[in-house]
């Protein structure tokens, strides 16, 4: 069985600003950086072998701290980048019109060919993810690999191992530095090949992560 972890990248600057980050990028904030120490000694125990982040700044930098407290370099992968949000990446939440308010609201609330103009579907981003974590099962035997992503690249993933298309509606709260895991296994019970064991995990945190849209 391969067991495979997945952390969210620590708060970054547009986080805490509303800000609309897509691809675009912000670095951690003073939290953040504190959040990546915490899920550091948090798995520092686990046996980690892989570290393997998105290319994107705030999920490196994440990587980087967890990495350390492992004693594994990372290794970067753009399949495991945020979603694509088109024209309205680096904007704030609260200044969008009415029109880009529904643009933006068609990723999570079921619509099934949603998208931001000039961006990316749910579909897109969950074929990639799907293809980055597959290649983890290429890794040698006794492998421990952990993934560090972004909030919805990760919730889509997860999602549609559970058997939701990838425009499902946004039920599953990911907050930063959050701790989830899936395993490729065989099972009596369970349905052969991934499955997730646990979702969403803060109980590392010592100060409560807020999600994106809650605060």
């Amino acid at each position: 069985m391969l067991q495979v972890y997945l952390v969210r990248h620590g708060e970054t600057v547009w986080n805490a600003a509303r800000r609309i980050q897509g691809q675009s990028d912000s670095p951690l904030t003073e939290k953040g950086e504190l959040q990546a120490h915490q899920v550091g000694e948090r798995v520092k125990s686990l046996g980690i072998t892989h570290v393997i982040a998105s290319d994107l700044g705030r999920t490196r930098r994440t990587a980087e701290i967890i990495a350390d407290a492992c004693g594994c370099t990372v290794t970067l992968d753009a399949r495991l980048r945020e979603l694509n949000m088109g024209c309205l990446e680096q904007r704030p939440l609260d200044g969008l019109t009415e029109e880009e308010e529904n643009w933006r609201k068609t990723l999570v609330d079921g619509t099934t060919a949603g998208r931001i103009p000039g961006g990316e579907s749910m579909a897109e981003m969950a074929a990639r993810m799907h293809e980055a974590l597959n290649a983890l099962l290429e890794l040698p035997a006794g492998s421990r690999p952990l993934i560090v992503s972004h909030g919805m690249a990760l919730g889509v993933l997860v999602s549609t191992i559970l058997g939701l298309p990838a425009h499902a509606e946004r039920r599953l709260r990911l907050r930063n530095c959050s701790i989830s895991r899936v395993d490729h296994q065989q099972s009596a019970w369970l349905a052969a090949g991934w499955v997730v064991e646990t979702a969403g995990d803060v109980s590392h945190l010592d100060a409560p992560a807020l999600d994106e849209l809650q605060r």
